[in-house]
Order: structure tokens, then C-alpha cells, then sequence
């Protein structure tokens, strides 16, 4: 923004200038109908930066970039809070012209330190802190988890020129948000635009322990070597591991060595349910593995006697069949032959009823008889 003297005749202009800290700032006075008269620059503590553009202010850091009828531009590098404030350029002619320069200093935020308040176990909640200890103007704080905002409460404290800003969030957990990530963003207008300053901090909950056996093969039979690995989770990570075999102790030749156990040589002796189990300070864990192991002679006993059976059930099927089928037809010979009979003999009665109404001249034979005459 422009800062102009009033009236017609101003012949010196400035413009204010807004730096990060750490940064470069150009401090520029624009001169007008200048005669060659005394040009100086001083800084907010009325100390002469240049005199005519020499040096008269042994700080390295303000160097003269331009001095011409037109203008005088210096640059100011590794801007400091300290260096904020108005700088004079002043023409001396008749009548003095001066014109001040606003330099502002903003300070961009630090990546946030992010501290939970105590440890967070499964089933309650965490509570965590975001700390911006020094920023210009006062930075803008934000949560972020599973790329959703959290919302969070935050306060701030001016300190000098800067302020102190904090902010904290609390939310449930459970054992699947272990390692989860969570943000704390801070953001202020010393920063480049889209920019930000963000901290990541990894969800550490605590949970009981589980625990899961796995076999090396799913089929043992005598003399093979069985490897179980008991596979244990739990935060923290549960340090030991103790396998059993119900109320019996292990074989002798058992080998168990953390989270494995060996079996070497299996014989039908070593059948029975193996256990393997572990704790931490929250909870405890144990897995059951039911070892049967076979006897291949009798499996392939087992497997030769399975086609005898089949075959004998096969036979005996038939049988019945042919058995059905023979009383079937027997059924229908005896039904055919009596209906034979019922109607040979109803031939018969209406054959002697005929011979008896011929010998007897039933009515009948009259009537056909009067037909004909």
C-alpha cells in the first residue's frame, strides 16, 4: 500500500512491505523532480542505513541495490522481528520530504509438537496436545485422522510479538487403531498459500493378547516331524510363550522354543490336545491344536476294505430288484387267468338259458315267432 505525502509538489513515495521472517525484504523510495539534493535512509530507530547511497550502518544484511534519479531500492535479507517497523526516506531540499515504509515481520509456525496425556488402551479414550510455541500472527491449529477433521479446542497466549497456540482433541480407541495416524496442521498467512506445517503421530494403544496355532501340515501319520507355531498379538507384545498337552507333559521329544514347538518322530503316543498360551498386563491368551496322528497300515487297510463293502451293497440291490420284479409278474399271471374264467362260464349260463327257452317255448321264441307270420 502506498504512503504519499500530500499536495502537488510530493516528490518522495514509499511503500509498505510484509516479509516472513528469515526472508528477503526490498525497501523502495520512489523520488520525484529530484535535483540531486541529500537522499537518506534510516531505520525505525532513526539510525542512517545509507547517506546518499553509502553505507553508514556497518549491518551487512541491508544492501543498496539501486541509487538512481528515480529511485532508491535496498535489500534487507534474514529478516528479524527486531527490524519491524517504519523506515524514513527522507530528501532534503528547501522543504524536507520524508516518507515512511511499514516493514511488517510475520513468523510462520513450526512443525507442532503433538504429546498424548497418558497411555491409550483399548476400549478408552486418548487424549492428545498440539503445541505451536511461537508464530505470527497466531497459527491456525487442526486435526486430521483418516482424512476427516477432528474437532478440536484450542487457546492461545501472546507473548511479546508472538503468540503461543495449542489445541487438543480427545476421541474413543480400540486394538484396530493401533498405529493409526493422526495430524495436527498448523497454518498462518507467513506461510505460502496451500501451505502448512504438520506433525504426524502414531496411535499407540494397548490390548490383550491373542493367540492362533498353525501346523505345518494338515495330515500326520507315524514318524513324520510336526512343527506348531503359536502366532501371538497383543500390545504390549506378550514376552513369553508355554505350551502344554492337557493334563500331560510334553513328550520327550519335544523341542519348544518361543512361539514354535517341534515334533519330531510322531508316534500314536504323542495324540492329545496341545495348548500353547501367553499374557500381558492386559489380558490372557491360549489356543488349542488336537494332534491325531495316523497309522498308515491301518489306513491302508482302511482304504482296501472300502471297495468289498461297496461291491456287497451293489449285489444285495440286485437281488432285491430281481426279487421284486418276479413277484410282479407272478401277480399279474394269476389276475389275467381268473377273469378267464368269470367270463367262460358266463358263457356258458347264457348258452343254457338259450337251449332251455328253445325247449320249453318260452315267451320269448312265441313272440318271434308271431313276428314272422
Amino acid at each position: 500500500m502506498a504512503a504519499e505525502r500530500a499536495g502537488a509538489g510530493q516528490e518522495v513515495q514509499t511503500e509498505n512491505v510484509t516479509v516472513a521472517e528469515g526472508g528477503v525484504a526490498e525497501i523502495t523510495c520512489r523520488l520525484h523532480q529530484y535535483d540531486g539534493s541529500i537522499v537518506v535512509i534510516q531505520n525505525p530507530a532513526r539510525q542512517t542505513l545509507f547517506f546518499n547511497g553509502t553505507r553508514a550502518l556497518k549491518d551487512e544484511r541491508f544492501q543498496l541495490e539501486e541509487f538512481s534519479p528515480r529511485r532508491v531500492r535496498i535489500r534487507l535479507s534474514d529478516a528479524r522481528l527486531e527490524d519491524e517497523g517504519g523506515y524514513f526516506c527522507q530528501l532534503y531540499t528547501e522543504d524536507t520530504h520524508h516518507q515512511i515504509a511499514t516493514l511488517t515481520v510475520l513468523v510462520a509456525p513450526e512443525n507442532p509438537v503433538v504429546e498424548v496425556r497418558e497411555q491409550a488402551v483399548e476400549g478408552g479414550e486418548v487424549e492428545l496436545s498440539c503445541l505451536v510455541p511461537r508464530s505470527r500472527p497466531a497459527a491456525v491449529l487442526r486435526w486430521y485422522r483418516d482424512r476427516k477433521e477432528l474437532k478440536g479446542v484450542s487457546s492461545g497466549q501472546e507473548n511479546g510479538k508472538v503468540w503461543s497456540v495449542a489445541s487438543t482433541v480427545r476421541f474413543r480407541v480400540d486394538r484396530k487403531d493401533d498405529g493409526g495416524i493422526v495430524i495436527c496442521e498448523a497454518q498462518n498467512q507467513a506461510l505460502p498459500a496451500g501451505h502448512s506445517k504438520q506433525t504426524q503421530y502414531v496411535l499407540d494403544v494397548q490390548y490383550s493378547p491373542t493367540a492362533r496355532i498353525h501346523a505345518s501340515q494338515a495330515v500326520v501319520r507315524e514318524g513324520d516331524t510336526l512343527v506348531l507355531t503359536c502366532a501371538v498379538s497383543g500390545n504390549p507384545r506378550p514376552n513369553q510363550i508355554r505350551w502344554n498337552r492337557g493334563n500331560e507333559s510334553l513328550p520327550e521329544r519335544a523341542e519348544a522354543v518361543g512361539e514354535t514347538l517341534t515334533l519330531p518322530g510322531l508316534v500314536s503316543a504323542d495324540n492329545g490336545t496341545y495348548t500353547c498360551e501367553a499374557s500381558n498386563k492386559h489380558g490372557h491368551a491360549r489356543a488349542l491344536y488336537v494332534l491325531v496322528v495316523y497309522d498308515p497300515g491301518a489306513v491302508v487297510e482302511a482304504q482296501t476294505s472300502v471297495p468289498y463293502a461297496i461291491v456287497g451293497g451293489i449285489l444285495a440291490l440286485l437281488v432285491f430288484l430281481i426279487i421284486c420284479v418276479l413277484v410282479g409278474m407272478v401277480w399279474c399271471s394269476v389276475r389275467q387267468k381268473g377273469s378267464y374264467l368269470t367270463h367262460e362260464a358266463s358263457g356258458l349260463d347264457e348258452q343254457g338259458e338259450a337251449r332251455e327257452a328253445f325247449l320249453n317255448g318260452s315267451d320269448g321264441h312265441k313272440r318271434k315267432e308271431e313276428f314272422f307270420i
